[in-house]
């Protein structure tokens, strides 16, 4: 007999137009319930959402501003700079 995965409550009060808004897109996409289409949409857009918020897209252009100014010896971290590693350290990173 196969598991069950342990399942958590997620409580949501909407209006009567989102509330109909998602039936109609549910049903339209073929979803047996409502509680099956939001999950989907958990599912396939927070970990893209996620991608977004956690990396830094550069061009070639500031990728190579970025790295000479890393490796310039001469120039010093400005306060925020400092005060920023340091919260970032006390946190663990």
């Amino acid at each position: 007999m196969a598991q069950s995965v342990p399942r958590e409550r997620i409580e949501m009060r909407v209006d009567a137009d989102v509330k109909h808004l998602a039936e109609r897109a549910s049903a339209a996409q073929g979803f047996s319930s409502l509680t099956d289409f939001i999950t989907s949409l958990i599912r396939d857009n927070a970990p893209l959402i996620l991608q977004n918020e956690t990396s830094i897209q550069l061009t070639n252009a500031q990728f190579d501003k970025f790295i000479a100014a890393c490796e310039d010896t001469e120039r010093q971290p400005g306060e925020r700079l400092v005060a920023a590693a340091k919260r970032l350290d006390a946190e663990g990173f």
